[in-house]
């Protein structure tokens, strides 16, 4: 089946733009193919600094013929609809229709066939429609018809069109359209300086052959594979180590059509710039790589550069020119760095008073101060040293105000850690600068240094219950706050330290201490008004008013206050836990574990470290024969209760009256329950879920033969009510472990 071939050849598109941009092609075309009835094979999007391109294989040569029917009017109906009827069906009389025959009537039917196009002509309709509504985030227009507002828009001006189609064995077919002047054919043109000549190409495989003569790397995969093996070739035979950066490869491959590397060097004086600051001005300025001795992982002063042209003077003249800028660079980051250094950074948190938080959180002091006291609470929870934690708390955030993070903000934390050393902090409270922010994503590490722990977490609670108590809380498509990363890191400090909080008692605290009530008494008449304010910041966030029959009193007043205050800090409070935990049940997920044991697991829960080894311990029971069986009969024992439950409209609990029991499995349950309930209760206050899980087994045998042998709607009302209660006190004894209704089979 016929091949398409397009290419969008314009100016530079910036690099950050590429990979989106080749991707949002492919996905146009094809699901314009798709909706024309153009079912295609396979599809791939490429992207250089001057060229879009996409190869669709295996399209039909034709569009299918579409028969369609649709419904008109009721025989005999008004002539009015049937005159419409026929207009837009395009018959020209109702000899031409069917007839439907149906119980409420007959109606009329038109069944319209319409022939295929051949896909060259569909391909003509549809990929100028897309060009102009293609979705760059910046475009501009061009040349003389740019006056006009229905010029064509682009991200840079485009030059020209390849758009090709047929088969393999036969000279394709140049799939014609008008694009506001812009040339459509088989013309490409090569690499700007090396081989700016124009190409005819014929399809795909000719395309990325002839370009590559041309000196284009079309796949940048290939030129990213190219940068990597030459930069560390080049290292390599210099005795040194490239510092490998992928986000920063993306970009440079971005930049170049024919990667060429090579190497440059500065002055041995600027090493004595932390490693940091040397990487990030290197990177940010000139987008290079930074080199390192493999022995001592120290930087080393050389750097590696991706050249877009093969010089004649093998590269001389471009090393040169960017030795030049970093030398000027490195200059300015090394003023800016010993500047920093003559200042203690608690000298600067005043200046914090003059910084917004966030206009309804206060300012950053007020951010710092709260986390202060969280973090001191917090280290006395888990063992860390409380003075050291005040410390490390107060001066976390402080090289924010420094010059170099002024210039270079991804270091924040990293210069704070280098500043506390320089001036004499203790080595903790100096790593928490850096490790307060982790983790900041589901790979990054987690800090097991206590004092960094504590002023982590704080400083995630409290973004956290700050932002939920002003209704600022992520959606779905928007978490401009970063509140989602917040909660997760919160989830790995816990787990991956193994620590125990009781995280109900302490959000509910935080929430409760970050708002206040403020009263506002009147009277109208006989009529009068308590009007009660959730006030943050100066900043109203919900209101309630209340009416009485007479004036309220003071103490009347403060009452009302203090219970709208409790309930508005629990649902605030149980919404924040419930986002906690449906990212702590996504987490584990990710790690394998079932969904469902973790919603059974969950529900009451304040430790989220026990959840998680609840939840590992009923897998593995689970994955038994004991645990199976037991599940299916606990699950038919609660959809039993469920079902007369709801019949009878109240439940079955109460202990059963053993005088009732009939039948020897009645009796043989209860025994199984009175022994496994304790101790499955006893073996989970001590944390032993597996022991749980081995006595939670012992019930097994009892509730088979109980469903065997027993009938529970017996016809006697006071034994069906007794069996009732039996199979509620497995729901309570399996309960003490897991809710197994939530549990799926």
């Amino acid at each position: 089946m016929p091949d398409l071939l397009l290419e969008l050849f314009s100016e530079e598109i910036p690099a950050r733009m590429q990979a989106k941009a080749a991707e949002d092609l492919r996905r146009m075309v094809t699901d314009r193919l798709v909706a024309e009835g153009l079912v295609y094979e396979g599809a791939k999007a490429f992207a250089t600094p001057r060229r879009l391109a996409l190869t669709v294989h295996g399209i039909p040569a034709r569009q299918p013929d579409l028969k369609q029917e649709r419904k008109g009017p009721r025989v005999g109906g008004a002539e009015a609809a049937i005159l419409g009827f026929l207009k837009a069906t395009g018959l020209n009389s109702l000899d031409e229709a069917k007839i439907q025959r149906d119980p409420k009537g007959d109606f009329y039917i038109a069944l319209t066939e319409k022939p295929g196009k051949p896909a060259v002509d569909v391909l003509a309709e549809i990929l100028p429609l897309i060009i102009r509504t293609f979705p760059w985030p910046k475009q501009m227009r061009w040349g003389e018809l740019s006056a006009k507002s229905s010029a064509l828009t682009w991200v840079r001006p485009l030059h020209s069109i390849v758009a090709t189609f047929g088969i393999e064995t036969e000279e394709p077919e140049v799939v014609q359209f008008d694009l506001s002047g812009v040339s459509v054919g088989q013309t490409t043109y090569g690499h700007r300086f090396l081989a700016p000549d124009a190409i005819q190409v014929r399809r795909f495989d000719d395309y990325v052959a002839k370009l590559q003569a041309a000196k284009v790397v079309l796949d940048p995969e290939r030129r990213k594979e190219i940068i990597l093996a030459d930069a560390r070739q080049l290292t390599f035979a210099q005795g040194y180590e490239l510092v490998e950066d992928p986000a920063l490869l993306d970009e440079v491959a971005g930049l170049v059509e024919w990667p060429v590397v090579l190497m440059g060097s500065f002055d041995k004086d600027f090493l004595s710039i932390p490693d940091e600051v040397i990487r990030a001005t290197i990177r940010a300025n000139q987008k290079c790589f930074v080199v390192r001795d493999p022995k001592t992982q120290k930087l080393t002063n050389k750097f590696i550069i991706t050249a877009n042209i093969e010089a004649s003077d093998g590269g001389t003249a471009i090393i040169a020119g960017n030795e030049r800028v970093i030398r000027a660079r490195l200059s300015d980051a090394k003023f800016f760095y010993e500047t920093d250094l003559k200042t203690k950074l608690e000298d600067r948190l005043p200046k914090f008073e003059q910084i917004v938080f966030h206009e309804k959180l206060g300012w950053e002091s007020d951010h710092v101060a709260r986390v202060e006291r969280l973090a001191v609470e917090l280290a006395l929870l888990i063992n860390a040293d409380p003075e050291k934690t005040k410390r490390a708390a107060r001066l976390a955030r402080a090289d924010r105000l420094s010059e170099v993070v002024g210039e270079f903000p991804e270091l924040q934390g990293i210069m704070g850690k280098y500043y506390l050393l320089a001036q004499g902090e203790d080595s903790s409270v100096a790593a928490a600068s850096e490790e307060h922010y982790k983790p900041q994503g589901p790979t990054d590490w987690v800090p097991t240094n206590l004092v960094s722990v504590a002023v982590a977490l704080a400083d995630k609670l409290d973004a956290l219950r700050g932002f939920w108590i002003i209704k600022e809380k992520p959606t779905g498509s928007k978490d401009p706050y970063a509140l989602r990363r917040a909660a997760l890191g919160v989830i790995r400090l816990i787990l991956d330290n193994n620590l125990r909080l009781n995280l109900v008692e302490l959000i509910w605290k935080l929430v409760r201490r970050g708002i206040q009530i403020d009263q506002h008494p009147s009277s109208e008449g006989k009529k009068h008004h308590l009007l009660l304010n959730v006030v943050v910041t100066n900043f109203v966030v919900e209101q309630k008013m209340l009416e009485f029959s007479e004036p309220v009193s003071e103490v009347a007043a403060q009452a009302e206050a203090d219970k709208f205050a409790s309930e508005f800090t629990s649902k605030i409070a149980a919404d924040l836990l419930n986002y906690l935990a449906e990212r702590l049940e996504g987490q584990l997920r990710d790690q394998g574990a079932r969904h469902d044991l973790v919603k059974a697991t969950i529900d009451g829960q304040d430790d989220l470290l026990m959840v998680v080894r609840r939840v590992e311990a009923l897998g593995k029971f689970l994955d038994s024969d004991d645990g199976k069986n037991l599940l299916a009969g606990t699950k038919r024992a609660n959809n039993i209760l469920a079902i007369e439950e709801k019949k009878d409209k109240r439940k079955f609990d109460g202990a059963p009256d053993a005088a009732l029991f009939k039948l020897d499995e009645e009796k043989a349950l209860a025994r199984a329950i009175a022994e496994v309930g304790p101790e499955a209760s006893a073996a989970v206050a001590k944390e032993d879920f597996a022991g749980a899980m081995t006595a939670m087994a012992k019930l097994r045998p009892a509730v088979d033969a109980f469903f065997d042998k027993v009938k529970v709607n017996d016809d006697d009302a006071a034994v069906r009510e007794n069996r009732l209660k039996l199979l509620n006190e497995i729901r309570a004894a399996t309960r003490a472990v897991a809710d197994f209704s939530k549990i799926q089979d």
